[in-house]
């Protein structure tokens, strides 16, 4: 699981939960479901695992979701990896 020292800020929060919102119904779904989940402020390590993933299109975020692709090079890391475990459980 990503621990972190400090969670991140409301502000930081807010914007990710508007990132977090797609195109594409699924992914939305799956997003929003982890929000509702969390029962501890997301730490820095965390927010940064997931503005990777949001950074990705559509598409090859749903991809990561259904382990249809591997993680691509640039975001294998253990943070990312171990944030894209956890959605994939939703």
């Amino acid at each position: 699981m990503l621990t972190a020292a400090a969670p991140a800020d409301a502000a930081e929060l807010s914007r990710l939960r508007w990132r977090a919102r797609r195109g594409m119904l699924e992914n939305d779904l799956i997003l929003q479901r982890y929000f509702a989940q969390r029962d501890t402020p997301l730490g820095k390590d965390e927010v940064a695992a997931l503005d990777a993933l949001l950074a990705l299109d559509d598409n090859t975020l749903f991809d990561l979701f259904l382990r249809n692709t591997p993680l691509p090079g640039e975001l294998d890391r253990r943070q990312v990896r171990d944030l894209l475990e956890t959605l994939q459980r939703l």
